[in-house]
């Protein structure tokens, strides 16, 4: 009895039954360093958006004899933190829509605006000339000033925002050159495009001839 012989492998059959190759070192931190800098790009600015929108501070005004309150949003102590997170926010989209030297310009740009964060909201952490100018308008005495003022915590977690901005922003630099870019099909060459050979238009066919009429051709010229 005659042993039925397998059919030789193919390159192909031996490659799908291969095991896959493992991944590099390289590989999984620059998919790491990218899931790390989204997260921290996209929550640094919408906690540094939200700071800006909550009391900094809180004190109170003479006002005809009597102590007015006042208090001060961080937009009116001071507008940076939430315009950077914007420009960081920009900048974090951005870095995957260009390449090479734009692309690192483009991350410098992503930690410069949380570095000016960090700044901004340290600075105007004890400012009072916010409560200030309240206290002027309230009272009418362009002299007058804030009194008992306290400051609340949200100064610092805007500037904690833009520590986490200004990590999405160092990780793009040291890391930006291994990551993907938008897809190529979103992208204009300028290259021109082939033209579509125009369908054959068969004379003794009226609505051949009216639908080349309407494509702007000549029916009646020859191919």
């Amino acid at each position: 009895m005659t042993s039925a012989v397998p059919p030789p492998r193919t390159r192909a059959a031996d490659a799908a039954d291969a095991p896959a190759e493992p991944e590099t070192r390289a590989q999984r931190s620059g998919r790491r360093s990218i899931a790390v800098a989204l997260l921290s790009g996209a929550v640094g600015a919408a906690l540094a958006l939200l700071a800006s929108r909550q009391t900094w501070a809180n004190g109170t005004a003479s006002v005809a004899g009597g102590e007015l309150p006042l208090s001060a949003t961080g937009s009116d102590v001071t507008g940076v933190p939430a315009a950077l997170a914007i420009v960081g926010l920009a900048a974090l989209v951005a870095v995957f829509a260009v390449r090479r030297a734009g692309r690192m310009l483009v991350a410098l740009l992503l930690a410069l605006s949380g570095a000016g964060t960090v700044a901004a909201a340290l600075l105007a952490a004890n400012d009072s000339r916010a409560l200030d100018e309240k206290a002027a308008e309230a009272s009418g005495d362009t002299a007058a000033t804030i009194g008992d003022l306290s400051h609340t915590a949200w100064p610092y977690a805007a500037a904690a925002a833009g520590a986490l901005i200004l990590i999405a922003g160092l990780l793009a630099l040291t890391y930006g050159k291994s990551w993907p870019a938008m897809s190529g099909r979103y992208e204009r060459d300028g290259a021109p495009r082939p033209r579509k050979a125009a369908p054959e238009v068969d004379p003794d066919r009226p609505e051949d001839l009216w639908k080349a009429l309407d494509r702007g051709e000549d029916p009646t010229r020859e191919a």
